[in-house]
């Protein structure tokens, strides 16, 4: 066995390693591009070597430079190097260098690396090896009358795919042959432009498909086994969305076929290590017609794949100390009849992206980022893998992962309720995440139903983006119970740092602004003299009124508060941050999670007010002081003038350059909500 190997990649599966080698006493050797200096993988290692050049953080200028790689290798003692997935990880040209330097690859041979590299090569093989696949035409001839002969005979609709691509690049659906010359130009455009290779294939375009994979392993002895399959139809821009293992509906029959297939694809090209065999399934009876599924290859990554913890929650099996142990000579720590199904899994990729603006990647700062409770590497119920923590950036330079939540339970049903309870606790803020779209297909009726295809979120779009699940009065009472929460919080024993607004006569009232939606929301908060609080919310034509009581829930960190109002009784977690005008507050609950703007009415932003050059009072106040006299030039956030109110004292800033034409009252004045304070000239 290795006593210290290099992990030549980052994020989550970096991370995964370095576990997996602690565990079995092995040292483990990180790298890293500038950008990652400071990473969680690197701090995860027992040493760490930086392999930039020039700037340092793109994947050419880092993790693609195999040379430094193996030079960080060499330099610090490494025995084997596991290439993680991604990068460098099906690359025979970086295999074959590992060999030649005496290192060991921790993953296949050079030669199988080649051979199932590219689609068409690989299928010929597939053929001759028996393993079933989707009518098409796989040859060398790249003859454009051939071609688009071979798809009439195949029949319509057909796809056009090339022969080096992935990632959905590359790809054509031609639904008439009059229509198969254009595509067939276009689809080669992009695969020259992409991978440098022009040549296609043509196969027949399986409708209501599913993508299901087999996860399989051999040795150096000659020992294969498949690890049963997984389910990774829900995929958005052809990328995995969602995972689970086993496959909903699968007949034992059927597995047993695709799990034989599947090893003979990989006994074909002398395969060590893991692999992923990926099948097409069409669904021919429809979706509740399991005896009438038909599988076909699709393609063989000769690597682990990102969505392994699913095998290992429904095995109780560590495939990195698999793939450690077969990389050092010995034999699969199993047979085939020892390996058995335990429950059901799934796991979700948490992303850092917009579903709502066509997935679009987000970059940021995790200013807050809180997993759910019970989250660790050892196999459980739930499980977390992720290369960040709170306060690291999300960068432009690599993938928009962020984590993958993996849950498993006895069932199905089980695992589908434990990670929509997994998912809203789950809080992420300082950029766009897909984790509610993520709760959307988890409850939505096709996904729990087992309806499964790779168009269900097409399918779907109506129930999947621009949901809302928060009503408007729960996220109101929410942030409010958060303003009362943290001012009772820092109140001492003096009573005059008491914030309940109370007089000896009268009742107090504080006005509050939002933006929801785009739309405004007025909420008024009185202070009744029994101690209770009175709520009304209005937004347009909606007025909602009830007594508000809250308080800060003990069993959690932070200002997380219980809120009862309007017959509504619900936990929320609320994290406020900075905004042009005012703060965001980002508010976390069971039932989903949502955005609110907080308006400071300080912050003089207010179109009508600026058109007018009208500077005017958010609030009853003293003028505590002018910045400004007039005649002066200011600039737009230039401070002109101090206001206290509530005890607090707020700043005035210009909504926009101007020269201050006139100041109607002094320092010291008493002045009423509205009163126009400065005339400012364009």
């Amino acid at each position: 066995m290795f006593t210290k190997i290099l992990i030549a990649n980052r994020g989550e599966i970096a991370c995964r390693v370095a576990a997996t080698a602690r565990k079995m006493a092995i040292q483990t050797v990180a790298v890293y591009s500038k950008a990652d200096a400071q990473a969680k993988h690197v701090a995860a290692c027992d040493e760490a070597v930086y392999i930039g050049e020039g700037e340092g953080n793109s994947p050419k200028e880092s993790y693609l430079r195999w040379q430094a790689i193996l030079a960080a290798a060499q330099a610090t003692g490494a025995q084997a190097i596991h290439p993680g997935y991604g990068f460098l990880s099906e690359n025979e040209d970086f295999a074959q260098a590992c060999a030649d330097a005496g290192l060991v690859f921790i993953g296949p041979p050079p030669s199988a690396i080649k051979a199932m590299g590219l689609k068409a090569e690989s299928k010929q093989l597939m053929e001759k090896a028996g393993v079933p696949l989707v009518p098409g035409y796989h040859g060398a001839n790249q003859d454009e009358a051939l071609l688009q002969k071979e798809a009439d005979r195949i029949g319509y609709p057909a796809l056009i795919k090339a022969s080096a691509g992935g990632g959905g690049k590359g790809m054509r659906i031609v639904e008439r042959s009059e229509d198969f010359a254009a595509a067939l130009a276009s689809c080669k455009r992009e695969a020259i432009n992409s991978f440098g290779d022009e040549a296609v294939l043509i196969e027949k375009y399986v409708q209501r498909p599913r993508h299901i994979e087999i996860q399989v392993f051999g040795d150096a002895h000659g020992n294969y086994v498949y690890l049963f399959e997984r389910d990774c139809s829900v995929q958005r821009r052809h990328q995995k969305v969602l995972e689970e293992a086993p496959a909903p509906g699968m007949p034992q029959s059927m597995r047993e076929a695709m799990g034989k297939a599947a090893v003979d694809a990989a006994r074909a090209v002398n395969y060590t290590g893991a692999g992923t065999v990926e099948f097409i399934v069409e669904q021919q009876g429809g979706y509740d017609a399991p005896d009438k599924m038909k599988f076909y290859f699709m393609e063989m990554n000769t690597r682990l794949q990102v969505e392994h913890p699913v095998t290992e929650a429904i095995t109780g099996l560590d495939l990195v100390e698999w793939q450690l142990r077969v990389a050092s000579n010995e034999k699969l720590p199993m047979r085939q009849d020892q390996l058995k199904i335990n429950g059901h899994a799934i796991e979700a990729r948490i992303c850092a992206e917009n579903p709502d603006n066509g997935f679009l990647p987000a970059t940021g700062s995790l200013n807050v980022y809180r997993k759910p409770l019970h989250s660790a590497f050892e196999r459980s119920d739930l499980r977390i893998d992720d290369g960040v923590r709170q306060g690291d950036a999300i960068s432009p330079y690599y993938d928009s992962m962020i984590a993958k939540l993996i849950v498993h339970g006895a069932t199905r049903e089980e695992a589908l309720a434990k990670l929509d309870r997994a998912l809203s606790e789950t809080q992420i803020v300082g950029l766009a995440t897909n984790v509610q779209f993520l709760r959307h297909v988890v409850k939505s009726d096709a996904f729990a139903q087992g309806k499964l295809d790779t168009a269900l979120i097409q399918r779907e779009e109506k129930v999947l983006f621009h949901q809302e699940k928060l009503p408007l009065a729960g996220v109101i009472s929410a942030w409010i119970a958060h303003v009362l929460i943290a001012e009772r919080a820092s109140q001492t024993s003096d009573p005059f740092s008491k914030r309940d607004g109370w007089r000896p006569f009268g009742i107090t009232t504080r006005r509050f602004a939002f933006e929801w939606h785009d739309q405004p929301v007025q909420a008024e908060l009185s202070y009744l003299h029994d101690g209770a609080t009175l709520l009304h919310i209005t937004q347009a034509d909606t007025k909602l009124q009830g007594l508000l009581t809250c308080e800060q829930d003990a069993t959690v960190e932070d200002l997380d508060v219980k809120v009862s109002f309007a017959d509504q009784r619900f936990k929320a977690s609320v994290h406020a941050s900075s905004h042009e005008k005012g703060q965001v507050a980002s508010i976390f609950t069971a039932q989903g999670a949502t955005q609110l703007i907080v308006i400071d009415p300080f912050i003089q932003i207010a179109e009508g007010g600026a058109q007018a050059g009208r500077l005017t009072a958010p609030m009853p106040g003293k003028l505590v002081s002018f910045a400004v006299k007039a005649g002066d030039t200011v600039k737009a956030g230039q401070t002109l003038a101090v206001m206290e109110a509530m005890k607090m004292e707020h700043t005035i800033a210009a909504p926009k350059d101007g020269v201050v034409s006139e100041i109607l009252f002094a320092p010291g004045d008493q002045v009423s909500d509205g009163a126009e304070l400065i005339k400012l000239a364009a």
